[in-house]
């Protein structure tokens, strides 16, 4: 099983690729040399790299590379060149940049936090919580969302204890709880708020993360409830527990007169603040 993240140094983003089976990270080649080299055109940058380290020492990047699909600027699946530590360690070394140094030094924190995080899974969860403090989320939030988490991971591994397996289906039953609950796909919701490649989830407000937990929970709890297996006995359950979620939201509002639903991200606050759905 692989998982893909994005990874932050001095602030900037870095595609990877976790290799479950094998328990190595791969990097975004391109984000790496991108920051490194501040070069305005990176790919262009790794194209002569490539060759001129190829002639240099017969060392050869693009055999020691592979490539993943990751998701691009403009939230497509895209290949793209990957490197594992050692590899990227060579590359450095053929890049002159006062960032060398501190990115080898963080290359080696990543590794040796994953390996912490896999013997001992409650670090994510603490690092997690780290990271969103850093980007001013409150407590209240952060409690929030990991609340929201782990009932999204209790779902999820109901789904794949009961014959769901593709990456797809996973999507499928999730976009029906969305859908179901607010009223929009996923894609739409993010349109929205005007995300491209960020998590919806991590710039929902407070109710949203709520029905979204309630409706996630009332989906797993049918579906304990009815027994359901495979893709199709999941989904009906998903849409039924949408539906609850649906009913809350709609009581709610009309209660309050407000929308649950938001067009509000954490990108740019100010702006973002001046209407509701």
């Amino acid at each position: 099983m692989s998982k893909q993240s994005i990874k932050l140094f001095e602030n900037k983003q870095i595609r990877s690729h976790w290799d479950a089976v094998k328990e190595i990270w791969y990097f975004s080649v391109i984000d790496i040399i991108e920051i490194l080299t501040d070069s305005p055109n990176p790919r262009d940058y790794w194209f002569k790299m490539k060759i001129r380290v190829k002639s240099d020492d017969g060392f050869e990047l693009s055999t020691n590379c592979r490539q993943f699909k990751l998701k691009a600027a403009d939230g497509k699946m895209r290949e793209t060149d990957v490197a594992d530590t050692k590899t990227l360690l060579r590359i450095i070394q053929s890049i002159p940049s006062p960032k060398a140094e501190p990115f080898k030094q963080w290359l080696a924190k990543v590794g040796y936090e994953r390996m912490q995080e896999i013997s001992e899974p409650s670090l994510s969860l603490d690092r997690a919580r780290e990271n969103w403090q850093k980007v001013g989320r409150s407590q209240k939030w952060i409690q929030q969302r990991m609340t929201g988490q782990e009932t999204r991971n209790k779902l999820t591994d109901y789904w794949k204890e009961t014959g769901v397996e593709k990456a797809e289906e996973f999507a499928l039953l999730t976009n029906i709880i969305h859908q179901e609950w607010t009223g929009l796909s996923i894609k739409k919701h993010k349109e929205i708020k005007g995300l491209k490649t960020q998590s919806l989830r991590d710039h929902m407000n407070e109710a949203e993360l709520i029905f979204t937990a309630l409706a996630e929970l009332s989906t797993r709890q049918i579906a304990e409830t009815n027994d359901a297996k495979g893709l199709q006995e999941n989904a009906k359950a998903s849409k039924k527990g949408g539906k609850i979620a649906k009913d809350a939201r709609i009581q709610l509002e009309e209660q309050t007169g407000k929308k649950v639903v938001s067009s509000e991200n954490f990108l740019f606050p100010a702006s973002n603040k001046k209407k509701l759905l």
